[in-house]
């Protein structure tokens, strides 16, 4: 059984799967992809799907390679359906990032919808402000990578502008960006797309001090 596809973080579309593992009356779901906006309504739709009779649901977790606010949706959505069913559930096997995001927000990655940190426990108001100030920072670091994801395009565009040009490493061009950033004091991806714009003969020309700064990285870096 699989879900149905959300849109990726770098705008793409891509897919969040959720396979159903019968066994007897309990039910394994694996998942596999982002939980991201969207998310929880695909886990509601895989719930919505399991056969009757079944007694038990366990999440392997282990396929999740990102999460933002939205997976704590997705656990709300698993936990209403666990008491309004009176089904035992769980949800394990968290690594990487989702884990570290799970940790952020207080939450147990061994046992995060019973575990401390849930509403099943009381929060003291303390807690619940710094939860509350770490959910921002998540916030934050999510929308850091947003960026960075959409931006990464264009830095590889004008890498591998500078590959061609100068037959210099994939490595080479990228130190060479950074350089002229840092040198005009101006955003990687602006230096970029100046790059890629010259290669294409479109755009506006960069400014003395880019230009002077690409030279300069490009004699640093290149010889």
């Amino acid at each position: 059984m699989s879900s149905a596809a959300h849109t990726s973080l770098a705008g793409r579309r891509n897919t969040v799967t959720v396979e159903s593992r019968p066994d007897d009356d309990r039910a394994v779901l694996v998942l596999r992809g982002e939980l991201v906006h969207g998310c929880a309504d695909i886990l509601a739709a895989a719930l919505k799907e399991l056969p009757d009779g079944t007694r038990r649901i366990d999440l392997d977790m282990g396929g999740v390679f990102f999460m933002d606010t939205g997976g704590l949706r997705f656990l709300e959505v698993l936990d209403t359906y666990a008491r309004r069913h009176g089904v035992p559930v769980s949800a394990t096997g968290w690594t990487g990032q989702p884990r570290s995001a799970l940790e952020m927000a207080g939450l147990d990655p061994g046992d995060p919808l019973h575990g401390p940190g849930t509403h099943r426990e009381p929060v003291p108001s303390v807690v619940v402000a710094e939860r509350t100030q770490q959910l921002d920072l998540l916030r934050t670091e999510v929308e850091q990578l947003r960026q960075a994801i959409a931006t990464r395009p264009v830095i590889d565009q004008a890498r591998g502008v500078l590959m061609a040009t100068h037959a210099c490493s994939s490595d080479e061009a990228w130190h060479v960006l950074r350089e002229a950033s840092q040198l005009s004091n101006t955003k990687l991806r602006e230096v970029a797309a100046v790059v890629t714009a010259g290669a294409e003969g479109s755009g506006p020309l960069p400014s003395p001090a880019l230009r002077r700064a690409l030279r300069t990285a490009i004699d640093h870096c290149l010889k």
